[in-house]
């Protein structure tokens, strides 16, 4: 039996393949409806938003940092400006190579060989068109050398920049301050939007504490680019003319200060040398007069940049060249205390205008041993309230600190501004220390320490023991006692300026509530006392107050470093400089009309009367215009 094969049905073949047909057409209009619906979104419906994107890709926008502020002194002098200088760039993609570009710049000593390696790290951490800093301000000399050999560094060049510059440099270090560059931790606290193209910003004294109005805003500007960020070379004017407009920066606010630029350069010279501290203010107002740390430093360096070298000796510097003495500076008071407590004994009856003591060179407590030495080992002999200033007998004031008692002491200090903050409108002001029984019940854990003892009075009662004060203290305690208890709040800011419309804001003086003393009397036999201490004849400054063409008022004060035993000779000649006693003085003038405030402190200096007095005196001198008459 044969097979056959079937008979082929055409019929039905056709229908399959009109079937595929129709199939393969509706699928390809579907994907031609679905790019067709896809190009109207992206065209119609979203067209601004993909042609936003596209600007932004060949837009960048650049900021522009502000103008930082200027800083004036009291008579309009700058102390802080912003002065045109080169900067030394490096732009990566067009240098061959790095490691002996950068060494063959610190060969002709454009940069430091330490800090080839930072630099290299800045190269990489960026696109390689983005030009690295390697010196912020080059000398004429470095630009003039760098000019010559350019040839030999491609991809190497210098640029205009503003730097900040403080044409008073050391004098005005610790009171202006000064800017640094941007830290870490600065770009983790501060505004990044306000500080966009920003590299500095204040660090110390006013230029830290005022930075919110020194600073100002930074502005932005638009650039055209390519896809890989780089921007497109000739003219795209046209390009940026269908852009926003471009944002300016605001300049920041010029500040003035109320310190005096000649009578912080006397302060300046005359602590030259020594290690301590100057505040001068007016104790009508509060202004801060002068303001001075000594040792000082040049803040231009921290303008500009130093290397690690230069940091480091300035950090390791034995003097403390970086420290403000004067409002961080803690110090046992000594007996420029004595006036306030004079007022504290008279208030509280520990003491009346007429009693007399026998001062024999030495104290001591009933039922003890222990002898408290007079500054004068003969003793003074009979004293009463005005010899006890004048004279500084210590022995006067042991006695009557029984009666006072250390809670009447701490609390009557507490009200001429001792043992807290003043309130300075700088950052960074210590408290300083006036103990109480309280104080030192909270300061120790053992039931022992935590005990107050007599002995403790008597040594608080001439500044000494746990007694700790910062000159500024002392220049506004003195500017109370100046102005029989009207107390200001001190300030160094006395005005703000508007860049841009010249408006000016004044700060007014801040009035803290008054020293009160029951009897206007007691203020003038204080006084009285303390003009005795410079221009009475037995005065223990009468040496720089002699001669005077003005009366003025003044108090010296001794605070020692180290303890010396009972059975020991205190000779200052045989111990080491840096053991020596601190020498302090308060002062002010003219006395019936005060007008300035004076604290100084002389560290290891000895002597108040001998060494700190004379620096007061000329700068009283030089503020009430008898400067060629001062005593260095």
């Amino acid at each position: 039996m044969s097979l056959l094969s079937p008979i082929k049905d055409h019929h039905s073949e056709r229908r399959l393949f009109v079937q595929r047909i129709v199939l393969s057409v509706v699928v390809a209009a579907l994907l031609i409806g679905l790019v067709i619906a896809r190009l109207v979104q992206l065209q119609v419906f979203d067209h601004e938003v993909f042609a936003e994107k596209a600007q932004g890709n060949r837009v960048r926008i650049e900021p522009v940092a502000p103008i930082r502020g200027l800083i004036f002194d009291r008579k309009g002098r700058v102390v802080a400006e912003n002065l045109p200088a080169y900067q030394l760039e490096l732009i990566p993609e067009e240098v061959p190579d790095l490691d002996d570009t950068l060494q063959r710049l610190a060969a002709i000593n454009l940069i430091e060989a330490e800090e080839i390696e930072h630099i290299k790290e800045l190269s990489r951490s960026g696109p390689r068109f983005r030009p690295v800093t390697l010196k912020f301000r080059l000398t004429e000399e470095e630009i003039a050398n760098f000019a010559i050999q350019r040839p030999r560094f491609p991809g190497v060049d210098f640029k205009p920049r503003l730097v900040r510059h403080y044409p008073e440099g050391h004098a005005v270090a610790h009171a202006v301050g000064y800017v640094g560059a941007l830290s870490t931790e600065d770009l983790q606290a501060l505004d990044p939007a306000r500080y966009a193209g920003t590299s500095h910003t204040g660090k110390t004294g006013v230029e830290n504490s005022f930075e919110s109005s020194l600073h100002g805003a930074a502005g932005y500007r638009h650039r055209i680019t390519n896809a890989r960020g780089r921007q497109i070379p000739g003219d795209s004017s046209e390009l940026l003319d269908s852009l926003p407009m471009d944002e300016k920066p605001t300049p920041g606010l010029n500040v003035y200060l109320s310190i005096d630029l000649d009578l912080q350069k006397t302060a300046t010279r005359l602590m030259e040398g020594r290690r301590g501290a100057v505040v001068a203010l007016d104790p009508q107002t509060g202004e801060i007069l002068a303001l001075i740390s000594a040792p000082s430093f040049d803040p231009n360096l921290f303008a500009v940049g130093m290397s690690t070298a230069q940091y480091s000796e300035l950090q390791n510097n034995p003097d403390l060249p970086l420290f403000n003495r004067a409002v961080v500076g803690t110090y046992p008071p000594g007996s420029t205390i004595k006036p306030m407590l004079a007022l504290a004994a008279l208030e509280t009856g520990a003491t009346n205008l007429t009693r007399k003591s026998l001062c024999m060179g030495y104290f001591m407590l009933p039922d003890t041993t222990h002898r408290y030495r007079d500054w004068k080992p003969e003793g003074h002999g009979p004293v009463d309230l005005n010899d006890a200033i004048s004279q500084s007998c210590d022995v006067y004031f042991y006695e009557i600190s029984q009666e006072i008692g250390i809670d009447n002491m701490h609390d009557y200090l507490d009200r001429f501004g001792l043992g807290r903050k003043t309130g300075i409108d700088v950052i960074g002001e210590r408290a300083g220390l006036v103990p109480s029984r309280a104080w030192k019940r909270a300061a120790f854990r053992n039931r022992d320490d935590q005990r107050w003892y007599n002995g403790e009075t008597v040594i608080a009662s001439i500044g000494q023991g746990y007694m700790l004060a910062t000159p500024l203290q002392l220049a506004v305690a003195t500017a109370t006692l100046a102005t029989r208890g009207v107390h200001y709040r001190p300030h160094m800011v006395a005005a703000i300026e508007d860049q841009l419309s010249g408006e000016r804001t004044i700060v007014a003086p801040e009035r803290l509530p008054d020293v009160e003393i029951s009897n206007s009397f007691y203020w003038d036999n204080v006084i009285e006392a303390m003009h005795d201490v410079m221009q009475g004849p037995r005065g223990t400054a009468r040496a720089v107050g002699v001669g005077a063409p003005y009366e003025m008022a003044g108090k010296s004060g001794t605070a020692q470093v180290i303890s010396i035993a009972q059975d020991e000779e205190y000779d200052e000649e045989e111990l080491l400089e840096r053991q020596r006693d601190h020498a302090l003085f308060i002062s002010f003038a003219p006395l019936d009309d005060p007008r300035i405030a004076v604290a100084v402190i002389v560290e290891n200096g000895s002597s108040g009367s001998g060494v700190a007095a004379p620096v007061a005196r000329a700068i009283m001198d030089e503020y009430l215009g008898y400067g060629d008459d001062a005593t260095e």
